[in-house]
């Protein structure tokens, strides 16, 4: 197939789909692999090194994309993307369609099939190609919670280790997934103190024997909720349902409540986020003030440290790029139908909206193509 990978147009957006090393890859495996000059400078990765590695390097967005069958991406297609969506295209990339009406309806009146890396899933429920993403994005969110605590950034003016005789900024983590546990653990590491609410009994089993019962966990009741946001000073919201839009379980009244210069941070910001008056930010406008408290939801923040994430991604995204190159894109959808990790991946399918969530989020209809055994 001809693997195309445009430069990311989402605003602060450096990270690219593909390394130098993927493109090699997928060339020896017998595709042909298009680049849109300049896609990779931002996560270090120059023309040059795609060329070395046997891709084809091309001069902008209109030709990359018009010459690709399938097209692999970092984020959503943007707005000014969108006129390049057509039936006979395959995307790959992260989607969140339930969070996007707009880019869902792109899709489907392009006729585009479209796979989304955040719902492709393996037996055990697992999410493989979020959770590299989803490491970077909590260990991102303590250290720009710890960063926007201080003075300076607006914050209560907290260091969250705190020194001897002074108290540690107490952190609050809803959500006990990938991302909710690599917050937690750096914020242990930066000897806060830290819990984290969760509604299933092994998940915080999990957590308080990977930490010996250093970090508290609780189970995420409403009053629960209610106790632990208010009396913090940094919470990261960390909630994820697989596809869907996520819930809301932070009031701006229970904001109004918290101490002044507190600070949550919204990793869910790209399913609609999970705080009432979250809004997406930019790396270049990343907060804003909700009553007394300061509020981070940057939509991409894996895009602060591209080369880290770029690398992390390409690791995971590779084989499964590969496997829908080697479906010719998903227009073998009987071959497909058996590959359960990718077939709950689809998102679009001529015209039709392939996942559940993603039509309830919208009040559409949809067509369930498999029924895969994950």
């Amino acid at each position: 197939m001809r693997i195309a990978v445009p430069t990311e147009t989402k605003q602060d957006e450096l990270r690219v789909a593909l390394t130098a090393d993927g493109a090699h890859h997928l060339v020896q495996a017998g595709h042909e692999v298009l680049v849109q000059s300049g896609a990779g400078v931002g996560s270090s990765v120059t023309d040059a090194d795609y060329t070395a590695a046997g891709a084809r390097v091309v001069a902008d967005a209109e030709q990359v994309w018009a010459e690709a069958e399938l097209v692999v991406k970092v984020k959503e297609p943007q707005p000014s993307e969108h006129r390049f969506l057509r039936s006979d295209l395959t995307l790959f990339t992260y989607l969140h369609l339930a969070a996007d009406r707009a880019c869902t309806q792109a899709l489907l009146d392009a006729g585009t099939t479209s796979f989304a890396y955040e719902t492709v899933r393996l037996a055990d429920g697992s999410l493989p190609l979020l959770a590299p993403m989803s490491e970077v994005a909590g260990r991102l969110a303590t250290q720009v919670g710890a960063y926007h605590l201080t003075s300076p950034a607006g914050g209560a003016g907290l260091l969250m280790g705190g020194v001897p005789g002074t108290r540690p900024a107490k952190v609050v983590v809803l959500g006990g997934g990938t991302a909710g546990r690599n917050a937690a653990q750096v914020a242990l590491g930066m000897r806060a103190d830290v819990t984290v609410l969760d509604l299933q009994a092994p998940v915080l089993a999990s957590i308080d024997r990977e930490h010996r019962g250093t970090v508290r966990t609780v189970t995420s009741t409403a009053a629960a909720l209610d106790r632990e946001v208010a009396g913090a000073d940094l919470v990261v919201g960390a909630v994820l349902v697989p596809g869907a839009r996520a819930p809301r379980l932070v009031s701006d009244e229970l904001v109004s409540r918290m101490r002044p210069g507190s600070v949550l941070v919204d990793v869910a910001v790209d399913q609609g986020g999970c705080f009432q008056s979250t809004r997406a930010t930019t790396h270049s406008d990343p907060t804003y003030r909700v009553h007394g408290s300061v509020f981070y939801a940057v939509a991409n923040m894996p895009g602060a440290v591209p080369v880290t994430s770029t690398q992390a991604l390409t690791n995971a995204t590779l084989p499964y790029v590969a496997r829908l190159a080697a479906l010719g894109g998903a227009r073998d959808l009987e071959a497909l139908a058996a590959d359960a990790p990718l077939a709950a991946g689809l998102a679009t399918l001529h015209g039709t909206l392939a996942h559940r969530e993603v039509a309830q989020a919208h009040g559409l209809g949809w067509v369930e193509r498999f029924a895969p055994a994950v």
